[in-house]
Parts: C-alpha cells; sequence; structure tokens
C-alpha cells in the first residue's frame, strides 16, 4: 500500500491540486531534473483514480491559477515574481508571506470556492460535510 492509497481516504471529502505544465517547467535547465524526476502528471492520474474509487473529490485548479503571486490577505496580485523569490510582501496590506505557505492558502481557498459554485456544502474548515458523486475540475 503506497502514501497515495493511505491519504485519500482518510483526508477530508476532497482533495486540491494545482495542474501544472511541466513540460513548460522543464525547459528551465536548473529545474528540468527534479521536474521530471516528481512525475507530477502521474502522481496526479493516480490520486484522481484513488479519489474517484474512494467517493472523494479531486478539485484540479486551472493552471493559470496565480497561487502564489496572490495574497491570501487580501487578494493583491503580484505581477512579476521570479521563481527565487521565496518571500515577499504585499505591496497593498503589507502581509509577508512565504511563497509555498501563501499558495497552499490559496489553492486551498479555491477549492472551496470551487466545491460551493458546483453546489456542494462546505464546512468552516474546508472539508465536505456532505457528500456527493460528481468530481470537480477547472
Amino acid at each position: 500500500m503506497n502514501a497515495t492509497d493511505k491519504f485519500i481516504p482518510k483526508s477530508g471529502a476532497e482533495c486540491r491540486v494545482e495542474t501544472l505544465k511541466s513540460a513548460n517547467m522543464m525547459k528551465n535547465h536548473k529545474l528540468a531534473r527534479a521536474i521530471g524526476d516528481a512525475g507530477w502528471y502521474g502522481f496526479i492520474m493516480k490520486l484522481e483514480y484513488k479519489a474517484q474509487a474512494a467517493g472523494r473529490h479531486l478539485i484540479k485548479l486551472n493552471q493559470w491559477f496565480a497561487s502564489s503571486k496572490l495574497c491570501h490577505a487580501c487578494g493583491h496580485t503580484m505581477l512579476d515574481m521570479p521563481l527565487h523569490q521565496r518571500n515577499w510582501a504585499c505591496p497593498a496590506c503589507g502581509a509577508e508571506h512565504d511563497r509555498d505557505i501563501n499558495a497552499a492558502m490559496n489553492i486551498q481557498q479555491q477549492g472551496i470556492l470551487e466545491l460551493k459554485a458546483a453546489g456542494h456544502v462546505v464546512s468552516t474548515h474546508g472539508g465536505q460535510s456532505k457528500s456527493a458523486n460528481s468530481a470537480v475540475a477547472a
């Protein structure tokens, strides 16, 4: 039994992921090996299969959703943010952000919004309070 098998049933009623264009990311020669090793597409496919088998929802966010550049506190979007910039301060509200933690918070919030838009009831902590069988995908 692998980690995906254990994660899906124990997690909430849904899982949220970004759909990343790994082919475009592979063009960055400094990151290509790490990205290729990660096998993101294969992982998403397995996650989708396991979620469906467990009766869970997999919310795949649009690849253009600016999870890293969007301030989770006020909604301001940074126009430019190079990959090496790991921390940043929002010019609109002054909130200090770790790039990855900010992205995770934005992915969680966007997933909740997409579930609600699809007509699902979502609890305050982000998990579904009523189950349904339809998949939600952006």
